[in-house]
């Protein structure tokens, strides 16, 4: 009788082993379909001061199973028609590109950089401001998230 047991409990463990096997295969291929995911946003204004023109930097990790294809940046005011309509991947087709550089297997450090002038200053809402990301992996899947990241503009 305890032969049988111990029977029984082996062919049991070989199913949930089977079973967390087949479950650990789904995993794997799941994740190789997951769109591109930004991730470790931060976004750094800084003012134009006398002489000097300020600065938009806005850096980021992008990880995509199929690898990363491009980064699109959009910086906007929170008091903008964006804010009352959703900012779509259509909006976001004439966004400026970001410049990704490879840091891990599957993922890329994208930084974005713009001047700013006393005149972009001059004429730019005052306030929050957000900073959309549309990703594109190799594959074509697409992440859009339109507050990656903020700023203050003074």
């Amino acid at each position: 009788m305890s032969r049988r047991r111990i029977a029984l409990s082996v062919a049991a463990g070989v199913v949930v082993l089977g079973a967390a096997g087949a479950a650990g295969a789904f995993a794997l291929a799941h994740a190789g379909e997951q769109p591109p995911v930004p991730a470790n946003s931060t976004a750094r204004y800084t003012a134009p001061e006398g002489d000097r023109d300020g600065s938009l930097t806005f850096v980021t990790d992008v990880t995509a199973s199929s690898g990363v294809k491009s980064v699109k940046v959009l910086a906007w005011p929170e008091n903008s028609p964006f804010a009352q309509k959703q900012l779509t991947a259509k909006d976001m087709a004439a966004a400026e590109p970001a410049v990704c550089e490879p840091s891990a297997e599957d993922t890329v450090r994208c930084t974005y950089t713009a001047e700013v002038t006393a005149s972009d200053a001059e004429s730019s809402p005052r306030g929050l401001w957000h900073i959309a990301v549309l990703a594109t992996a190799q594959d074509g899947t697409t992440t859009l998230n339109t507050e990656t990241s903020d700023f203050t503009v003074r």
